[in-house]
Protein backbone atom coordinates (compact mmCIF):
# COMPACT_ATOMS: atom_id res chain seq x y z
CA UNK A 1 0.00 0.00 0.00
CA UNK A 2 1.41 3.44 -1.00
CA UNK A 3 2.14 6.10 1.86
CA UNK A 4 0.67 9.08 2.28
CA UNK A 5 2.56 12.14 0.25
CA UNK A 6 2.75 15.74 0.62
CA UNK A 7 2.02 17.59 -2.65
CA UNK A 8 4.06 20.04 -4.59
CA UNK A 9 3.42 23.55 -5.01
CA UNK A 10 3.31 25.31 -8.67
CA UNK A 11 4.26 28.01 -10.04
CA UNK A 12 2.09 28.83 -12.56
CA UNK A 13 -0.88 26.48 -14.15
CA UNK A 14 -0.52 25.71 -17.90
CA UNK A 15 -3.84 24.90 -20.06
CA UNK A 16 -5.25 22.08 -19.06
CA UNK A 17 -5.55 18.18 -20.99
CA UNK A 18 -5.03 14.63 -20.87
CA UNK A 19 -3.69 14.60 -17.50
CA UNK A 20 -0.91 11.41 -16.08
CA UNK A 21 0.59 12.06 -12.66
CA UNK A 22 3.41 9.95 -10.82
CA UNK A 23 4.70 10.02 -7.17
CA UNK A 24 7.41 8.51 -5.44
CA UNK A 25 8.67 8.87 -2.14
CA UNK A 26 12.20 7.63 -0.66
CA UNK A 27 13.78 6.88 2.83
CA UNK A 28 16.83 5.45 4.13
CA UNK A 29 16.22 2.68 6.24
CA UNK A 30 18.92 -0.19 7.81
CA UNK A 31 21.49 1.32 5.76
CA UNK A 32 19.87 1.41 2.41
CA UNK A 33 17.20 3.44 0.61
CA UNK A 34 13.63 1.96 -0.05
CA UNK A 35 10.82 3.13 -1.82
CA UNK A 36 8.72 4.07 0.75
CA UNK A 37 5.61 4.84 -1.22
CA UNK A 38 4.30 5.51 -4.84
CA UNK A 39 1.44 6.51 -6.96
CA UNK A 40 0.61 6.83 -10.68
CA UNK A 41 -2.10 7.02 -13.15
CA UNK A 42 -1.78 5.48 -16.77
CA UNK A 43 0.30 5.74 -18.96
CA UNK A 44 3.28 6.58 -16.31
CA UNK A 45 4.61 4.22 -13.74
CA UNK A 46 7.40 2.66 -12.22
CA UNK A 47 8.61 -0.18 -13.69
CA UNK A 48 11.55 -1.12 -11.19
CA UNK A 49 13.07 -0.14 -8.27
CA UNK A 50 16.28 -2.12 -7.92
CA UNK A 51 19.41 -1.81 -4.89
CA UNK A 52 22.66 -0.29 -6.46
CA UNK A 53 25.83 0.34 -4.33
CA UNK A 54 25.25 3.47 -3.11
CA UNK A 55 22.01 4.18 -3.77
CA UNK A 56 18.25 3.22 -5.00
CA UNK A 57 18.09 2.53 -9.16
CA UNK A 58 14.44 3.45 -10.65
CA UNK A 59 13.41 3.27 -13.63
CA UNK A 60 10.49 5.34 -15.12
CA UNK A 61 8.08 4.09 -18.18
CA UNK A 62 5.45 5.65 -20.35
CA UNK A 63 3.40 3.26 -21.56
CA UNK A 64 2.11 5.57 -24.14
CA UNK A 65 3.88 6.63 -27.66
CA UNK A 66 5.17 9.80 -25.93
CA UNK A 67 3.63 13.08 -24.96
CA UNK A 68 0.51 13.89 -27.50
CA UNK A 69 -0.88 17.09 -27.91
CA UNK A 70 -2.49 18.55 -24.33
CA UNK A 71 -0.62 15.85 -22.85
CA UNK A 72 0.12 16.82 -19.76
CA UNK A 73 3.05 15.05 -16.87
CA UNK A 74 3.44 15.72 -13.70
CA UNK A 75 6.01 13.86 -11.68
CA UNK A 76 6.82 14.48 -8.03
CA UNK A 77 9.65 12.99 -6.56
CA UNK A 78 10.77 13.61 -2.65
CA UNK A 79 13.77 11.92 -1.28
CA UNK A 80 13.68 12.08 3.03
CA UNK A 81 16.66 12.35 5.27
CA UNK A 82 19.64 10.01 3.99
CA UNK A 83 17.87 8.81 1.12
CA UNK A 84 19.92 7.95 -2.41
CA UNK A 85 18.35 7.40 -5.53
CA UNK A 86 19.31 7.22 -9.32
CA UNK A 87 16.28 7.97 -11.81
CA UNK A 88 15.98 7.00 -15.33
CA UNK A 89 13.74 5.77 -17.68
CA UNK A 90 12.85 3.47 -20.18
CA UNK A 91 13.58 5.46 -24.10
CA UNK A 92 13.39 8.76 -25.47
CA UNK A 93 10.74 10.96 -24.17
CA UNK A 94 9.49 11.51 -27.08
CA UNK A 95 7.24 15.04 -27.89
CA UNK A 96 4.44 14.57 -31.40
CA UNK A 97 3.16 17.44 -33.43
CA UNK A 98 0.32 19.90 -31.34
CA UNK A 99 -2.29 21.52 -32.57
CA UNK A 100 -0.94 25.76 -33.38
CA UNK A 101 -2.94 26.60 -30.58
CA UNK A 102 -1.93 24.02 -28.07
CA UNK A 103 1.16 21.94 -26.48
CA UNK A 104 2.48 19.17 -24.45
CA UNK A 105 3.48 19.79 -20.63
CA UNK A 106 5.93 17.80 -18.76
CA UNK A 107 6.44 19.65 -14.97
CA UNK A 108 8.85 17.55 -12.58
CA UNK A 109 9.17 18.61 -8.60
CA UNK A 110 12.23 17.21 -6.62
CA UNK A 111 12.22 17.86 -2.49
CA UNK A 112 15.60 16.63 -1.09
CA UNK A 113 16.13 16.29 2.52
CA UNK A 114 18.83 17.07 4.42
CA UNK A 115 22.27 15.07 3.51
CA UNK A 116 20.04 12.96 0.20
CA UNK A 117 21.23 12.45 -2.85
CA UNK A 118 18.58 11.93 -6.66
CA UNK A 119 20.29 11.91 -9.46
CA UNK A 120 18.10 12.16 -12.92
CA UNK A 121 19.68 10.68 -15.68
CA UNK A 122 16.48 10.79 -18.24
CA UNK A 123 16.77 9.99 -21.98
CA UNK A 124 17.16 12.62 -24.57
CA UNK A 125 14.10 14.22 -25.63
CA UNK A 126 12.91 13.97 -29.24
CA UNK A 127 10.78 17.36 -30.50
CA UNK A 128 9.02 16.14 -33.63
CA UNK A 129 8.08 18.19 -36.43
CA UNK A 130 5.46 20.56 -35.07
CA UNK A 131 5.56 19.75 -31.57
CA UNK A 132 5.21 22.36 -28.70
CA UNK A 133 6.64 21.02 -25.19
CA UNK A 134 6.51 23.38 -21.81
CA UNK A 135 8.40 21.57 -19.82
CA UNK A 136 9.19 22.84 -16.12
CA UNK A 137 11.36 21.52 -13.52
CA UNK A 138 11.09 22.92 -9.41
CA UNK A 139 13.98 21.58 -7.18
CA UNK A 140 13.98 22.02 -3.03
CA UNK A 141 17.03 20.97 -1.27
CA UNK A 142 18.00 21.18 1.95
CA UNK A 143 21.51 21.69 3.77
CA UNK A 144 23.75 18.83 2.72
CA UNK A 145 22.02 17.39 -0.19
CA UNK A 146 22.90 16.69 -3.70
CA UNK A 147 20.80 17.13 -6.76
CA UNK A 148 21.70 16.19 -10.05
CA UNK A 149 20.14 16.21 -13.94
CA UNK A 150 21.44 15.46 -17.05
CA UNK A 151 19.30 16.96 -19.79
CA UNK A 152 19.63 16.13 -23.78
CA UNK A 153 17.29 17.99 -26.60
CA UNK A 154 17.17 16.77 -30.00
CA UNK A 155 15.91 18.51 -32.88
CA UNK A 156 13.50 16.22 -34.23
CA UNK A 157 14.33 13.11 -36.39
CA UNK A 158 16.81 14.85 -38.57
CA UNK A 159 17.09 11.75 -41.17
CA UNK A 160 13.62 12.46 -41.57
CA UNK A 161 14.18 16.48 -42.19
CA UNK A 162 12.48 16.91 -39.14
CA UNK A 163 16.30 18.93 -38.04
CA UNK A 164 14.27 22.22 -35.96
CA UNK A 165 11.01 21.66 -37.58
CA UNK A 166 9.39 21.93 -34.15
CA UNK A 167 6.97 24.45 -33.25
CA UNK A 168 8.64 25.91 -29.59
CA UNK A 169 10.40 24.61 -26.63
CA UNK A 170 9.89 26.44 -23.09
CA UNK A 171 12.42 24.84 -21.00
CA UNK A 172 12.35 25.93 -17.05
CA UNK A 173 14.06 25.36 -14.18
CA UNK A 174 14.08 26.92 -10.71
CA UNK A 175 16.27 25.73 -7.68
CA UNK A 176 15.49 26.84 -4.18
CA UNK A 177 18.10 25.65 -1.06
CA UNK A 178 17.02 25.94 2.47
CA UNK A 179 13.87 27.70 1.10
CA UNK A 180 15.61 30.57 -0.79
CA UNK A 181 15.55 30.86 -4.42
CA UNK A 182 19.05 30.58 -6.01
CA UNK A 183 18.91 29.47 -9.23
CA UNK A 184 16.58 30.11 -12.13
CA UNK A 185 16.88 29.48 -15.91
CA UNK A 186 14.65 29.47 -18.88
CA UNK A 187 14.91 28.53 -22.41
CA UNK A 188 12.67 29.14 -25.08
CA UNK A 189 13.17 28.39 -28.31
CA UNK A 190 11.01 29.08 -31.28
CA UNK A 191 12.81 28.06 -34.48
CA UNK A 192 10.56 29.23 -37.05
CA UNK A 193 11.36 33.02 -35.72
CA UNK A 194 15.23 32.51 -33.95
CA UNK A 195 18.44 32.25 -36.17
CA UNK A 196 19.42 28.82 -34.99
CA UNK A 197 22.63 28.65 -36.76
CA UNK A 198 23.83 31.70 -35.54
CA UNK A 199 26.56 33.05 -32.87
CA UNK A 200 25.35 32.31 -29.21
CA UNK A 201 22.65 29.46 -30.45
CA UNK A 202 23.85 26.36 -32.04
CA UNK A 203 26.44 27.07 -34.29
CA UNK A 204 25.76 24.42 -36.78
CA UNK A 205 25.31 21.99 -33.75
CA UNK A 206 22.13 20.17 -33.77
CA UNK A 207 22.34 18.74 -30.13
CA UNK A 208 22.01 20.23 -27.09
CA UNK A 209 23.14 18.97 -23.58
CA UNK A 210 22.73 20.15 -20.34
CA UNK A 211 24.33 18.73 -16.64
CA UNK A 212 23.33 20.92 -13.73
CA UNK A 213 24.31 19.77 -9.91
CA UNK A 214 23.46 22.11 -6.68
CA UNK A 215 24.61 21.47 -3.83
CA UNK A 216 26.28 23.19 -0.77
CA UNK A 217 29.07 21.14 -1.18
CA UNK A 218 30.14 22.48 -4.49
CA UNK A 219 33.36 24.64 -4.24
CA UNK A 220 34.65 26.64 -7.27
CA UNK A 221 37.67 24.30 -7.41
CA UNK A 222 35.45 21.55 -8.84
CA UNK A 223 34.53 23.58 -12.38
CA UNK A 224 38.22 23.11 -13.14
CA UNK A 225 38.28 19.63 -12.45
CA UNK A 226 35.10 18.83 -14.51
CA UNK A 227 36.51 20.74 -17.44
CA UNK A 228 39.94 18.34 -17.22
CA UNK A 229 37.01 15.38 -17.39
CA UNK A 230 35.78 16.91 -20.64
CA UNK A 231 39.17 17.23 -21.87
CA UNK A 232 39.99 13.66 -21.41
CA UNK A 233 37.25 12.68 -23.39
CA UNK A 234 38.06 10.91 -26.87
CA UNK A 235 36.81 12.24 -29.99
CA UNK A 236 36.41 11.11 -32.84
CA UNK A 237 37.38 12.61 -36.33
CA UNK A 238 34.41 14.89 -37.94
CA UNK A 239 32.49 14.02 -34.04
CA UNK A 240 33.59 17.36 -32.25
CA UNK A 241 31.31 18.70 -29.69
CA UNK A 242 31.72 21.89 -28.09
CA UNK A 243 31.45 22.13 -23.85
CA UNK A 244 31.29 24.90 -21.70
CA UNK A 245 31.79 24.61 -17.35
CA UNK A 246 30.59 27.18 -15.18
CA UNK A 247 29.37 27.74 -11.16
CA UNK A 248 25.81 28.94 -10.71
CA UNK A 249 25.70 32.24 -8.74
CA UNK A 250 25.28 30.05 -4.94
CA UNK A 251 25.71 26.06 -4.60
CA UNK A 252 25.69 25.22 -8.37
CA UNK A 253 27.95 23.70 -10.96
CA UNK A 254 26.66 23.67 -14.79
CA UNK A 255 27.58 21.90 -17.93
CA UNK A 256 26.54 22.67 -21.85
CA UNK A 257 27.71 20.44 -24.38
CA UNK A 258 26.78 20.95 -28.31
CA UNK A 259 27.00 18.10 -31.05
CA UNK A 260 25.48 16.62 -34.07
CA UNK A 261 24.35 12.84 -32.49
CA UNK A 262 22.92 12.56 -29.16
CA UNK A 263 25.17 9.68 -28.27
CA UNK A 264 27.75 12.40 -28.43
CA UNK A 265 26.78 14.99 -26.10
CA UNK A 266 25.44 11.79 -23.99
CA UNK A 267 29.19 10.27 -23.77
CA UNK A 268 30.66 13.63 -22.48
CA UNK A 269 27.41 14.66 -20.07
CA UNK A 270 28.37 10.83 -18.61
CA UNK A 271 31.97 12.53 -18.23
CA UNK A 272 30.82 15.17 -16.45
CA UNK A 273 28.10 13.31 -13.74
CA UNK A 274 31.23 10.62 -13.20
CA UNK A 275 33.33 13.34 -12.10
CA UNK A 276 30.84 15.38 -9.85
CA UNK A 277 29.59 11.74 -7.98
CA UNK A 278 33.94 11.14 -7.84
CA UNK A 279 34.29 15.27 -6.16
CA UNK A 280 31.50 15.27 -4.24
CA UNK A 281 30.43 12.05 -2.83
CA UNK A 282 33.68 10.23 -3.46
CA UNK A 283 31.60 7.28 -5.83
CA UNK A 284 32.68 5.56 -8.52
CA UNK A 285 31.31 5.39 -11.80
CA UNK A 286 27.99 3.66 -11.59
CA UNK A 287 27.47 0.39 -12.18
CA UNK A 288 24.39 -2.21 -12.16
CA UNK A 289 24.67 -5.08 -10.74
CA UNK A 290 24.44 -8.44 -12.78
Amino acid sequence: MSLPMRMASRIITPDPGKAAELRASFTAAGGRTVLAGKYHTAPLKIAKAFPLEHQLGVIMMDVSPGLLDRDCYELIWDADTGACVHLTNQSYTKVHPCQPDSRAIMKQSFRLGEHSVVESMMEPVMLYMDAALYNETNVELKPGAVWMQSEVLCPGRVLRGERFRYRELDNRLRVYYDGELIFAQRQRVIPALHQIEGPGAWEGYSHLGTFYCFSDAVRPGHAGEVRIALESCPVRPGREVKTGVSLTSRHGLAVMVAGNTAWEVQKVLLAAWQAVRRLLLGWPPLRFRK
